[in-house]
């Protein structure tokens, strides 16, 4: 008799999802479609011939250790790398704080092992990165959206929102997937001032902080939760954060990392135990020998270089092509820029008639914890050409445009 296997499945699977995206960039693996629906790197820019070169090294040293078992915590001289570099002003870190994971994607999922239960609250922001809410979509808990107007913090309806104990804040303050924007510093030291009153633990996702293309960088949120305790030499902060090598070496090694109090770090070392055991030696320790050769410094350099200009291309496109009604962000770093239609359009709707032409985006409903803002789309700058993005964008203004015969409008850059 044939196994029903529908039957046999945990109740926790009616709660998964798949991703949005992971469905889309099935389609977009037809070379003639221009995609800025994928959060890909530039594969032009990953750094193969200095990979090769490390590979070679590492297995002529250490090619034993490399193909072996590790540690759960991770490469020890990884940890203490981590450690040392994210050590600055009065934080000061060791690789007790360090945890590595397979890809921050990982850590997302860990966090919910460790410390979400049914029914929980999460604070995030609205839209917010996808793969979070995927994370701890099946353990059953309920979000509501940190109170952002314009460029402030709402301060009398996040003290509300703190008062009902959420589990914790979620935010990406860097350049973040989906938006492209940042949390300026009133907004940072509001958040870590907030969070400290009512002791709710913020977790600091920062996965684009190093592709910055204009502006003074901003301290972490990590940095600033530690000036809350001038005078303590370890860590106290109620900050966990979060860092990966995917978007300055390469997604496809999968090096993550967390940043947290021992005693999270130890908690965290024995969900994942029962999850993947370690990480994979061999990708740490290419990691790690990568980070001393001091090729990382020139070569993030010229990743931001790289990605302004695409950065440039498109919104100096978007300018052109795009009709009045359609407004879009214009980030400072990352890889992401956030567009706004009309409130009648609907961008799913439209992205059949965009791949049509030859062309996709993410429409933008599966970001928003209420899945009810259908208006809104995501494009990646990163992974096309000068010449793709241009192509591409006027693919997609002659698209909008013949949505926009029914709607009105007035194009805004914010």
């Amino acid at each position: 008799m044939h196994t029903s296997w529908e039957s046999l499945y945990a109740q926790r699977t009616k709660l998964m999802q798949s991703s949005a995206i992971r469905e889309l960039l099935k389609v977009t693996q037809n070379p003639e479609i221009i995609s800025f629906a994928g959060g890909l790197p530039a594969p032009e820019l990953f750094p193969v011939n200095e990979v090769s070169e490390a590979t070679q090294r590492l297995m002529q040293t250490r090619g034993q250790q490399a193909l072996q078992y590790g540690p759960t915590e991770g490469y020890q001289p990884l940890r203490e790398y981590i450690a040392q570099s994210m050590s600055i002003g009065n934080l000061r870190l060791t690789a007790d704080n360090v945890l590595i994971t397979t890809g921050s994607q990982q850590a997302l999922y860990l966090l919910g092992l460790i410390f979400l239960d049914e029914g929980d609250t999460l604070l995030v922001d609205s839209p917010t990165y996808m793969g979070a809410l995927q994370a701890w979509v099946t353990f059953g808990v309920k979000y509501e959206t940190i109170p952002v107007q314009g460029e402030a913090l709402l301060e009398v309806e996040l003290e509300q929102s703190l008062e009902r104990h959420p589990k914790w804040i979620y935010t990406l303050p860097n350049f973040q997937n989906p938006s492209g924007l940042s949390l300026n510093m009133m907004q940072r030291e509001k958040l870590i001032t907030a969070t400290n009153r009512h002791s709710v633990p913020l977790i600091e996702d920062d996965p684009y902080g190093d592709l910055r293309f204009d502006g003074e960088p901003m301290p972490s949120m990590l940095q600033l939760a530690q000036q809350e305790h001038p005078g303590s030499q370890a860590y106290q902060g109620n900050v966990i954060y979060l860092g990966t090598f995917s978007k300055t070496i390469s997604p496809g090694l999968r090096v993550g990392w967390v940043i947290a109090p021992p005693e999270i770090i130890a908690k965290m070392v024995q969900a994942k135990q029962g999850v993947d055991l370690q990480s994979s030696t061999y990708t740490q320790m290419l990691v790690y020998e990568m980070t001393q050769s001091g090729f990382l410094t020139h070569h993030i350099e010229r990743i931001r270089t790289t990605y302004m200009q695409r950065r440039d291309v498109m919104l100096r496109a978007m300018q052109r092509h795009f009709p009045v009604g359609v407004s879009w962000t214009h980030p400072q770093g990352g890889m992401f820029l956030w567009v706004t239609m009309a409130p009648g359009v609907d961008t799913a709707v439209l992205l059949g008639k965009a791949i049509a032409q030859k062309v996709a985006f993410v429409p933008g409903v599966s970001f928003y914890p209420s899945g009810d803002v259908h208006n809104t789309m995501r494009l990646n700058f990163s992974n096309s050409t000068p010449e793709q993005i241009e192509e591409g964008i006027a693919r997609l203004g002659q698209v909008f445009r013949e949505a926009y015969e029914t709607t009105g409008g007035s194009a805004v850059v914010v």
